[in-house]
């Protein structure tokens, strides 16, 4: 599928589907013939899914003629906890910005509306790369955000021991930091990548003799990847502890079960050894001929049952 955008006045503006004058051009799933279309309108070739999942940075970031290839994961479904890592290849040309995705960050459906609507002023495709990678950084800063944000929820909700408080579903909360943590993981290899990216425009920044703003506003994006790199470490740290005591939760519950069942089999032990003793089939056994044996076999048992019981308690052992 092709989305085109032109600048008009210096403000991003849809063109849906028709090429000609499209400043930016973006390609989702592309077929063939989608391929050659925009390769006859901009004179250079459109990278396959293979070679964009290509993991050397000289795969990821080279020019070829009059082309500049860089090539990023971003993530796609963040917001439903599945989120789908993908290669985005941005091509920079002398006349144009082309896109090429084969998943659907929603950086792309977001962002060319808000710079409609708020008119972010773009002169070329270099200003628009900026502005489309300024607008990337921003969509992993708020995946970041709220993944902080349910970690520090499930964090105050597993360490709130209130009275007569449910058990926590922990198998819930286990399955929730799987899912953070493996959202934490994808963000942190984007964040990877884009920091490369980011190093990488400022080169073509250079290059191209780009204006004292952009060069400024590059250095701003390679400072905010640094700086959600060090916070997508620190959630990462959070993720572990929080596992860690999860566990911990876990195996404490499993020991106070373990004790209740060891303090019931105490408690009834000597009952137990009362019902053994007279359950014995001997022919000659002392007591069997008492008129009131069974009540004070059954009280002594229960008696027993109580003064352990009482004991526990008293030793604050239940």
């Amino acid at each position: 599928m092709i989305k085109s955008y032109t600048l008009q006045d210096g403000i991003l503006h849809p063109n849906g589907a028709n090429l000609t004058g499209a400043v930016w051009i973006d390609l989702h799933a592309p077929t063939p013939e989608e391929e050659s279309a925009v390769a006859a309108i901009t004179g250079c070739d459109i990278p396959s899914e293979e070679d964009m999942r290509e993991i050397e940075i000289s795969s990821r970031l080279y020019a070829f003629e009059q082309a500049t290839y860089m090539t990023a994961l971003l993530p796609a479904n963040a917001d439903g906890g599945d989120p789908v890592m993908g290669p985005v290849s941005f091509i920079l040309t002398p006349k144009h910005l082309v896109t090429v995705r084969f998943h659907d960050p929603r950086v792309f459906t977001s962002f060319p509306p808000r710079a409609h609507v708020t008119r972010i002023a773009m002169a070329d495709p270099l200003s628009v790369l900026v502005a489309v990678m300024e607008a990337v950084i921003d969509r992993q800063a708020d995946i970041l955000e709220r993944a902080a944000a349910e970690i520090d929820s499930h964090s105050r909700a597993l360490f709130m021991l209130a009275k007569g408080r449910k058990p926590h579903d922990y198998q819930s909360v286990l399955e929730t930091i799987g899912q953070m943590g493996n959202l934490n993981s994808n963000i942190r290899d984007s964040l990877l990548t884009l920091d490369r990216l980011a190093s990488y425009l400022a080169q073509v920044l250079t290059k191209h003799s780009a204006t004292p703003d952009l060069h400024e506003r590059a250095k701003t994006l390679t400072n905010d990847v640094k700086s959600l790199t060090d916070h997508a470490n620190f959630v990462a740290s959070k993720i572990t502890f929080l596992l860690d005591a999860t566990l911990g939760m876990i195996n404490i519950e499993q020991t106070n079960i373990s004790k209740i069942l060891s303090v019931a089999a105490v408690i009834f032990l000597p009952a137990t050894l009362i019902a053994s003793i007279f359950g014995m089939n001997f022919a000659n056994m002392p007591g069997l001929d008492m008129r009131y044996g069974f009540a004070l076999s059954l009280g002594a048992m229960i008696g027993l049952a109580v003064l352990t019981y009482a004991y526990f308690k008293y030793k604050n052992w239940l």
